[in-house]
């Protein structure tokens, strides 16, 4: 077999694109130290305020800031361009200067002649108040406002990060939406950081802006006045004039991109760009444009002010107010306009009166509907879905679709949880609040409405929105209301896996199966076992926690002890043997040494012959012997936690159901193994033995 090695060649764009960075690279340095004709200088300078003003608009239409990203490399870059082109077009002053005003270019000599009125007084004045402005005003408070958001970003970084490991472990989110959310974390962190750096390059531009205005004046006047014999007074107004001309021409650039920076470092990220937000929370309120509006109308009247410009204003204001008003008036009538419903017909009673039982509930109060209204495009549903998949996922099974409904007997915050009717959990949830979890290892303490986290019991707090960020740095973990419900709701579906396995969810199960081995399950199910015999067995198996992912062996297992026995019980233990690799996995992932727990020999001994004695009937522990059982798997259970193990007993394969029904209830994180159940590759290391002789 020959191999084809296929090298593909880059396209011409992107070879151009590769280059681009380099190249502008190359030709600011170039700048430095090469003469420049005044027209190139022209380009060079009207390029340079057309991709500031370029830069503010992207700046004004950037939705979220990492939608910019590249602006930290931006503000470099143009900083260094204003930079070079100073360099540039001073040593064209210096060398042409005495010629005249348009030894620079055209657009120094415009911004001399025309923006300063050929004052170089005036125009030293125009000069140091931009650069007051750019350097005292914008630089330094769009640097603090990254400084700030650097600092918060930084110390929100592991909060986020445990919120998004919290949702992927309800379910919530699969691995690559956890991923991109963690890229986005560290991308956040990242671009304030730069910018908190850049903004360096920016307030160090405006003072070498100064520092290069008095070198170019007074060299300027040197080179005029002793090499090219000018007199001084022509002297400081041809080079004042060029200088400062070349200053505004640098500054107005610097100006703008600064304005930018503050732009994007000030803004709250919505889903609105900066224009949108002003039009619609600046006008929003017609009540602070109506008396806007009055007062500059008073002004107007006072005797000695410009009456027509203040009237003119005042009405301006008061007829937007109106406008505003009018339009919130008919929106809010038109959700409020009742909708005409048919009158139902008189219908005589019919079974489909009889509703039936839902498998799996959710009732809300009314303060929680939009988090479920398809209308509102509410967020739990969506959440659901994911629930419902990951469950897929981890088990081995569909589970039933949660119907979801208001119940006005609820809480307005409350919510309820359902099986076959039943409430298996309830709980509050506070939409547009935030729930923080404490893990064990807070800094401080929040204030808000004390509470439990409903799926774990950990202590929590509710919140406002503004105290999220606080939260997130004082170490707790910070859900929404609609995680609260959508976590809860998965831990309560995973814990009543077995009771959500029914005879629908199974025939669907074995459907799914047949249409790879069809053979096997024809063979088995109902040939060779009832399927209520195989249901039986998958229950016990999601009783104890075991996953049924690997339905083929288990089917494989029925399959070659259906003939010889249909006990649910026996047919479940050799299930286990069957699947001891994954069930052992499962409790210790990655791990060759199982470290558990043991049962004293003479406690062992009581335990079979107790299990004789019933073989009739069912097994009855004595008292005391269930006393000293329960105390010891209690606290071997406690140590093992404590030492960072899962709780895992090890028993003779004929008291392994035993064990497991009568701790289950009382242990419910312990987990019972029988010796058959592990696997030849993990080796045994006992950690604490359970009981002695009563």
């Amino acid at each position: 077999m020959i191999g084809v090695l296929n090298l593909t060649r880059p396209s011409s764009a992107e070879l151009l694109r590769g280059l681009a960075g380099p190249t502008l690279i190359v030709m600011l340095l170039a700048m430095m130290v090469l003469p420049l004709p005044p027209f190139i200088l022209d380009m060079f300078f009207t390029f340079n305020i057309a991709f500031s003003i370029m830069v503010l608009l992207v700046g004004m239409y950037t939705v979220k800031p990492l939608d910019f990203a590249v602006f930290p490399t931006v503000l470099l870059v143009t900083t260094l361009l204003r930079l070079s082109l100073n360099i540039a077009s001073t040593r064209v002053v210096l060398l042409e200067g005495h010629t005249g005003p348009g030894a620079a270019g055209k657009v120094i000599e415009s911004f001399g002649h025309f923006l300063v009125g050929d004052n170089y007084a005036v125009g030293l004045v125009v000069f140091i108040i931009m650069v007051v402005i750019n350097f005292v005003v914008i630089t330094k408070g769009a640097g603090r406002i990254a400084e700030v958001g650097a600092r918060f970003t930084l110390d929100a970084m592991p909060g986020k990060q445990m919120a998004i490991d919290a949702d992927l472990n309800a379910g919530l989110i699969g691995e690559e939406e956890a991923r991109k959310r963690r890229a986005v974390v560290a991308q956040e962190a990242d671009f304030f950081g730069s910018m908190d750096g850049a903004s360096k390059f920016v307030r160090g531009d405006a003072v070498a802006g100064i520092i290069i205005l008095l070198i170019n004046i007074f060299g300027g006047l040197i080179v005029g006045v002793f090499q090219h014999d000018m007199d001084i007074a022509s002297a400081a107004k041809v080079y004042t004039l060029l200088t400062i001309g070349d200053g505004l021409v640098a500054q107005i650039p610097a100006l703008i991109i600064s304005t930018a920076a503050g732009l994007v470092v000030s803004r709250v990220s919505t889903d609105q760009d900066t224009g949108q937000q002003l039009l619609t929370q600046v006008l929003a309120k017609p009540q602070a444009l109506a008396v806007t509006g009055g007062i500059v109308g008073i002004m107007g009247m006072v005797p000695g002010m410009p009456h027509i410009a203040f009237l003119l204003l005042a009405a301006v204001f008061v007829g937007i107010a109106y406008f505003v008003h009018q339009r919130k008036t008919a929106q809010q009538q038109t959700e409020a306009a009742p909708v005409a419903q048919p009158m139902a017909e008189t219908q005589d009673v019919s079974w489909s009166d009889v509703a039936p039982v839902d498998t799996l509930g959710l009732e809300v109060g009314y303060r929680l509907i939009p988090l479920v209204d398809k209308g509102q495009d509410g967020e739990l549903l969506r959440r659901i879905r994911a629930i419902r998949r990951k469950f897929a996922q981890d088990i081995g099974f569909l589970p039933p679709s949660i119907h979801i409904r208001d119940n006005l007997e609820l809480r307005p915050n409350g919510y309820r949880i359902t099986l076959k009717g039943v409430e298996i959990g309830q709980h509050e949830s506070h939409a547009g609040m935030f729930l923080a979890i404490n893990p064990g290892r807070v800094t401080a303490q929040l204030p808000g409405a004390a509470t439990v986290d409903p799926a774990f019991g950990l202590p929590a707090v509710w919140v406002d929105a503004g105290l999220r960020d606080s939260a997130q740095q004082a170490g707790y973990t910070v859900v929404d209301a609609g995680t609260v419900v959508a976590t809860h709701l998965s831990q309560l579906i995973h814990t009543h896996a077995a009771d959500l396995l029914g005879r629908q969810e199974l025939q669907q199960l074995l459907d799914h199966l047949s249409r790879d081995t069809p053979k096997l399950v024809e063979d088995v199910v109902p040939k060779l076992l009832p399927m209520a015999t195989l249901q039986q067995v998958l229950q016990s198996l999601l009783e104890e926690g075991v996953h049924i992912r690997d339905m083929r062996t288990i089917i494989e297992v029925v399959a070659a002890h259906g003939a010889r026995t249909q006990d649910a019980g026996e047919l479940t233990a050799l299930v286990r043997v069957a699947l001891r690799r994954a069930i052992v996995q499962q409790i210790f992932p990655g791990k060759t040494e199982l470290q558990v727990i043991a049962l004293d020999p003479a406690l062992e001994r009581l335990l079979l012959q107790t299990l004789q004695a019933g073989a009739a009937g069912s097994p009855v522990i004595e008292p005391e012997l269930a006393d000293t059982l329960l105390r010891g798997a209690q606290d071997a259970a406690r140590q093992q936690e404590q030492l960072g193990l899962p709780a895992v007993l090890l028993s003779p394969p004929g008291l392994r159901v035993l064990l497991s029904r009568f701790l289950r209830r009382a242990i419910p994180q312990l987990k019972v193994l029988a010796h058959s159940e592990v696997p030849d590759a993990r080796s045994i290391k006992v950690t604490s033995v359970v009981g002695s002789k009563p």
